[in-house]
């Protein structure tokens, strides 16, 4: 079935001066206007269009790409504000509207936001909130202790990061946990640390444990031989100085550094590191 708000694959059924009408199963015939037409494209072909809503809230089609779909969370610049709405850009000739009734702080011209984009019930449009707790799950989501997830940054707090898991469940990224700069918005890829007793869960952007050592040993490996087989940190550096070359912690670091030793790939020395000859 053809869906409002997503990417659809439908068969073009005919073809009018306006441009061509498409197969819409339950929602009947759904018109393509001629400027989003393909060259070459015929009666019988299948076109992959987003379905959406016209200014005169009249089902629509286009081959234009949205920045997202129903059902995601995006970050979106704020295109214009009326007496209705904010009006976000999301890569259509339409903007997206977010009811002043969905946004958590008033909406600012210029200004981006995370938000939900959804089939509003009651008007069967599509719109967006900044509500985001009402959307995603505080809960674990059948998510599992060192799992890789895709993350959507959050807010900010005084523990480190709120992060959206997947799409569906909250999660937070500590301080303490953060070798390089975030920033709202920014998608990255993390780690399950922990899932706690009452659902909620802890993050993390290194693999949890000992696995995520190879990784770093690789990395310290090609990182030395740009810099000519020898670089000026060591175990004892700063941890702000390993962070900022490796973007992890210290003590990961000293884990790595010493199964590359043990391996005889390295040669520790006073002021450094070097590949071993």
């Amino acid at each position: 079935m053809a869906e409002p708000g997503k990417l659809n694959n439908l068969r073009v059924v005919k073809q009018v001066t306006a441009g061509m009408y498409l197969d819409g199963e339950d929602l009947g015939e759904i018109l393509l206007p001629k400027r989003y037409i393909p060259e070459n494209c015929s009666v019988g072909d299948r076109l992959e269009v987003f379905i959406y809503f016209d200014s005169e809230d009249r089902i629509i089609a286009t081959t234009q790409k949205p920045y997202a779909q129903t059902g995601d969370i995006a970050w979106l610049k704020v295109a214009d504000v009326n007496d209705v709405g904010a009006f976000l850009d999301w890569g259509l000739a339409k903007d997206l509207l977010v009811p002043f009734s969905e946004q958590i702080h008033p909406m600012k011209k210029g200004r981006f936001y995370l938000v939900y984009i959804y089939i509003d019930e009651q008007s069967q449009l599509i719109v967006a909130s900044s509500r985001l707790e009402q959307f995603i799950s505080k809960q674990s989501a059948d998510l599992n202790e060192g799992q890789a997830v895709d993350l959507i940054i959050a807010d900010q707090t005084d523990l480190g990061y709120k992060a959206i898991i997947d799409q569906k469940a909250w999660g937070v990224l500590y301080q303490t946990e953060i070798f390089q700069e975030l920033a709202t918005g920014q998608k990255i890829k993390g780690w399950v640390k922990k899932v706690r007793p009452d659902g909620k869960i802890d993050l993390c952007l290194q693999k949890p444990g000992y696995e995520k050592v190879p990784d770093l040993a690789e990395q310290i490996i090609r990182v030395i031989a740009a810099h000519g087989g020898f670089i000026e940190v060591t175990d004892k550096s700063s941890a702000e100085e390993i962070s900022e070359m490796f973007g992890v912690s210290k003590k990961t670091f000293k884990k790595a550094i010493g199964a590359l030793y043990k391996s005889r790939r390295i040669i520790l020395e006073n002021e450094g590191i070097a590949l071993s000859r």
